[in-house]
């Protein structure tokens, strides 16, 4: 068997194409993912301290990241759009990190995974931290974005051995 022939997102001639999941049972899927935003000192503590001056960096970085889960199937052009049934994005300061970390959970119950909107969630909340930063700190660094765990459809449940 060949990779093309493997892969799913390929049709017998090697196009790009979308995944039938129509037959597919719908079950609980349930996705994480993680991240963080390096920054300097000053500009984390503004964060902390609420005085960035384009206003509560965390709550808009949350709100950003579940923006974002909504929209996947529009920035990526093979994912699926899904009935969402739940996003949650925690943004906190860790200050032993230097850097502001970000973790999305997303649930639904599909026929197929939910682990994009996760990793998107997490991507765009970043970009907002950035966004409302730069003036503070245009060398922040965008790291790690990761998914953590997933579970339900035929795979089961995952864990990454590196970040669980």
């Amino acid at each position: 068997m060949t990779a093309r022939s493997r892969s799913t997102h390929l049709d017998g001639r090697g196009r790009a194409r979308m995944v039938d999941v129509g037959s597919k049972p719908l079950t609980a899927r349930v996705a994480r993912a993680r991240g963080r935003v390096r920054m300097q000192p000053a500009a984390l503590e503004a964060i902390r301290r609420g005085t960035v001056p384009k206003g509560d960096v965390l709550a808009v970085a949350r709100i950003a990241g579940i923006q974002a889960a909504k929209e996947t199937s529009r920035l990526l052009p093979l994912c699926h759009s899904l009935p969402l049934d739940a996003v949650e994005v925690e943004a906190r300061v860790d200050l032993a990190a230097g850097a502001v970390t970000l973790e999305a959970k997303v649930a639904c119950r599909g026929a197929t995974g939910v682990e994009m909107e996760a990793i998107v969630a997490v991507s765009i909340a970043a970009a907002a931290i950035y966004d409302m930063c730069k003036a503070l700190d245009r060398g922040m660094i965008i790291e790690g974005i990761e998914l953590v765990e997933k579970s339900g459809g035929r795979s089961g449940h995952y864990r990454n051995p590196r970040r669980a």
